[in-house]
């Protein structure tokens, strides 16, 4: 095996094991009211942006079956939206919801990777590039998530955070200004600290 491929297999493996740690850590999924706010998303960014937007796809697919699956076995009243082997109540998920909880993840890594590709070949200092991908992952995979909820849940959804139809359009943009940029910080942030700390590490 190349000296290339051996270290891309090895850091790899090393943000795949970041992201199962984060699982079965409390810092992984952080309940926030009746939703999980993640750090998850982050391994995947840095997965798209130092190895290219197919292995970031591959880590954002993980993402999502640890998503499926901590809905399923540590459920909060909004989990069904995640998982279609949940029924809370009169609530119950079905095959949207595998459609909301690994397309956003897969795309997540997918994007954050192909605007790294896009942008590091101009004359850009690599700390702003790297914030534009995190920054754009993070928002993709959050506003993907809150429109499959919307579209394929909504009514179900209002009902279980307890607010009516017609204002759930405006709860859920208040979700991406709250819940969405923080991630959207979290993740830039870490993704820059980290870049940094593995790309001087190959270049050295």
């Amino acid at each position: 095996m190349k000296k290339g491929a051996t270290r891309q297999l090895a850091l790899f493996s090393m943000l795949l094991a970041i992201e199962l740690i984060l699982v079965i850590s409390p810092l992984g999924y952080i309940p926030v009211g009746v939703v999980n706010v993640t750090t998850m998303h982050i391994p995947v960014i840095l997965a798209g942006i130092l190895l290219g937007k197919r292995k970031g796809a591959q880590l954002g697919f993980v993402f999502g079956m640890t998503s499926l699956i901590m809905n399923t076995i540590r459920p909060l009243p909004t989990s069904f939206v995640f998982t279609p082997f949940l029924t809370i109540g009169s609530m119950q998920g079905n095959w949207a919801s595998l459609l909301i909880v690994f397309i956003p993840r897969i795309l997540l890594g997918y994007v954050s990777g192909m605007i790294f590709e896009l942008f590091s070949k101009r004359s850009w200092n690599q700390d702003i590039v790297v914030a534009i991908c995190a920054i754009c992952g993070a928002f993709t995979n959050t506003i993907l998530v809150l429109t499959g909820i919307y579209i394929f849940y909504g009514e179900a959804y209002a009902q279980v955070i307890q607010t009516s139809y017609d204002v759930l359009l405006s709860v859920l943009i208040a979700s991406l200004s709250v819940n969405g940029v923080l991630e959207a910080i979290v993740g830039m942030i870490c993704s820059i600290v980290v870049y940094k700390a593995i790309a001087t590490k190959i270049s050295s």
